[in-house]
């Protein structure tokens, strides 16, 4: 039961990455191309949760932290940019 249940959750993870990837790619803003990297990071933390949960460790616990607090002010960052951006041209 187990192993069917991580094969699921690896195949559903694997789609959402293969989905942020190209929205990454694709555009066509660049808030859309953010979001999907902050979509990306969330996959790759929910990988490495799975895992941990799976093999009974916390030793990603800080990477995944890490990862969280990355995406996080990379989007703030962006948002405070673009917002920025537009109240220069008007």
């Amino acid at each position: 039961m187990m192993g069917a249940v991580l094969v699921i959750v690896a195949a559903l993870l694997s789609v959402s990455a293969a989905a942020a990837i190209v929205r990454t790619i694709r555009g066509p803003s660049l808030l859309d191309r953010v979001l999907a990297i902050d979509v990306l990071l969330s996959v790759v933390s929910a990988a490495l949760m799975v895992d941990m949960a799976v093999n009974g460790h916390q030793e990603n616990l800080i990477l995944v932290a890490v990862i969280c607090l990355v995406g996080f002010i990379g989007s703030v960052t962006v948002a405070r940019f673009v917002i920025d951006r537009r109240a220069h041209e008007h």
